[in-house]
């Protein structure tokens, strides 16, 4: 293996050819990789380098001698510090191109499949305050208590009073909890030393402007009453959650609701669906109706057959689904989804639908002993896409045709590959865009049964 060209703190000159997966730039010395978060491809740039690695170096931004025609103006203050808007400063049609870009390159590259189009991704009118949901670690600062997110790679906290992709609502309560602690002195948790009180404060809100509060301490609430007096008028739903172990997970085990209501309701086509602390809902509800409408309109179901939902969380594209088919079965893991699941049908009256908690492939074996088998199938995975043994059961089960939707480029690639060489034939591919001026990026994969 070849020496790298560049040593640490090297000052280079640049020029970017690509952008990756995160959002940084991509430039070459000799052949050998450096990223250079901040820098736009095209851009011929200075940089000084700051970590060195066998097959790639990390280097600071220093001065874009060159920009491209797509930088714009960042408006968030903290932009480059907050890692959260990695593409805050590429005009919004460039970052579009850029996330179609992506999911084609990984298809291309990672999944090995070629000849596929990608069509442009799905953006938004308006690609600012979409976020109706917001985590907000709390940090010490001087004397102070104040919120914000954790820079990049690190749990050093980066104070901030606005966020330009969260709701203004989710923002103003989350505020007046940094308030709260604030006029109170209500220690914040500081994970080097494990002390503190204060950890968290997750804030909802829905189309209909009702918001839910969870606060996340380490034990007892201190001034718990005061808080409440404080946001009263302001949540319709209050929670208090216990974390009191080592760890980066946000909620303990425990919550307690202290005022209020204990679930929120939001709209889907006039399907409503209850909202509750711990309930996984898609962060943007512009974007998840166009995600949804896209994948049913693709799957096109039929009235007499029936659609396997695996990964279905709370149930929501089940019950949409459920209006246009003889019947779904949902699946999903975690047990407490699929309770909100249960409880959605019901709340909408839906009785087509079955909801079964257990692993997918296990289910899904299950189900073909029984004879239980789909017309068609949506799959919304995780992160980390399907495992192996669902990709087999998938295979096994004999539906005509599936959507996928993924949040995660390159473990759809890797999926689509195991998908096609099994059968399958990609007819649509379709990006859609639910994380303005981030690098995430929300794919809708058609495919179908190969017949011959």
């Amino acid at each position: 293996m070849r020496k790298p060209p560049i040593k640490k703190n090297d000052d280079i000159n640049l020029v970017i050819d690509s952008i990756t997966s995160e959002g940084q730039g991509v430039g070459r010395i000799d052949g050998f990789a450096v990223f250079v978060p901040g820098a736009i491809t095209g851009e011929s740039v200075e940089a000084h380098i700051i970590k060195v690695e066998s097959n790639y170096a990390v280097a600071k931004l220093t001065r874009v001698v060159e920009p491209s025609c797509h930088r714009v103006y960042a408006e968030c203050p903290v932009f480059s510090r907050c890692g959260g808007c990695a593409l805050q400063h590429i005009d919004y049609e460039e970052q579009l191109r850029i996330k179609q870009t992506q999911v084609q390159d990984a298809i291309e590259r990672l999944g090995g499949i070629k000849d596929v189009v990608v069509l442009p991704t799905i953006g938004m009118e308006k690609p600012w305050r979409y976020r109706n949901k917001g985590s907000f670690p709390f940090g010490r600062e001087g004397l102070g208590v104040r919120l914000g997110f954790f820079a990049p790679k690190s749990h050093r906290l980066v104070p901030l009073s606005d966020c330009l992709i969260q709701d203004e609502g989710v923002m103003e309560i989350a505020l007046r909890v940094l308030e709260w602690a604030d006029s109170y002195n209500v220690a914040p948790y500081d994970e080097s030393t494990q002390k503190g009180v204060l950890r968290h404060v997750v804030v909802r809100t829905t189309d209909m402007g009702e918001r839910m509060a969870v606060v996340v301490t380490t034990g007892a609430l201190p001034h718990s009453d005061e808080l409440i007096e404080l946001l009263n008028e302001q949540v319709s739903s209050l929670y208090h959650n216990v974390n009191s172990k080592d760890t980066n997970v946000i909620f303990g085990d425990e919550f307690r609701l202290i005022h209020g209501v204990p679930s929120l309701v939001e709209t889907i086509d006039e399907l409503s669906f209850s909202v509750s602390p711990n309930s996984f809902l898609q962060v943007n509800a512009l974007q998840t109706r166009v995600l949804y409408h896209k994948a049913i309109k693709l799957l096109s179901p039929a009235p007499t057959e029936r659609v396997f939902d695996l990964y279905c969380g709370m149930g929501s594209i089940s019950l949409l689904l459920a209006r246009r088919v003889k019947s779904v079965i949902g699946v999903e893991y975690v047990p407490e989804a699929v309770r909100d699941a249960v409880q959605n049908a019901e709340l909408n009256g839906i009785t087509n639908c079955e909801f079964i908690a257990g692993d997918c492939e296990n289910v899904l074996k299950e189900l073909a002993e029984k004879g239980v088998t789909p017309d068609a199938i949506v799959a919304d995975p995780p992160r980390k896409g399907c495992s192996e043994g669902v990709i087999r059961s998938i295979l096994n089960s004999g539906a005509s045709r599936m959507v996928y939707i993924s949040c995660n480029p390159a473990t759809l690639a890797r999926d689509l590959k195991l998908l096609t060489d099994g059968g399958f034939v990609i007819e649509c591919v379709q990006p859609v865009d639910m994380f303005p001026q981030t690098a995430h990026v929300e794919t809708v994969v058609l495919m179908s049964r190969c017949t011959h």
